[in-house]
């Protein structure tokens, strides 16, 4: 049976790793979930150091752009599910990427989100895996 999300201010917070090369696409996933109640514990600026930082945080969740320098959104994913089987992972991706997203989702993510956001969109996707895993 799945609990109801707790997105109370304080230590139960749903903790969320951004991943994305674009800082100003990092700022609207962090102001659209903390508006929501959502606590951002990092940020990764490519694939690389999303991997180090899901390791270091053990965030909740994670948004994981496809396309990203040193390491893509793609390798990440498998990265991060060989470390963490249960990890929820969430893809960003921008139309046309189709291709991208359903090879990210064998990879282990759970969902995808399209650019440009809609917060409306990207907040009941993360609810909807957040539900879905506990």
């Amino acid at each position: 049976m799945t609990r109801p999300i707790e997105l109370e201010r304080g230590n139960d917070m749903t903790r969320i790793l951004v991943a994305d090369d674009a800082s100003f696409m990092r700022q609207m996933i962090r102001e659209i979930v903390e508006a929501e109640g959502f606590e951002v514990c990092g940020e990764a600026s490519d694939g690389i150091e999303a991997v180090e930082l899901f390791k270091e945080l053990h965030p909740d969740i994670c948004t994981m752009d496809i396309v990203m320098p040193r390491r893509s959104g793609i390798d990440a994913v498998r990265a991060v599910v060989e470390l963490d089987p249960g990890a929820r992972i969430v893809m960003c991706s921008a139309l046309g990427q189709e291709a991208l997203v359903t090879e990210a989702m064998q990879a282990g993510a759970k969902d995808f989100i399209v650019k440009p956001f809609k917060p409306d969109s990207v907040i009941s996707t993360l609810k909807r895996v957040i539900e879905k895993e506990e």
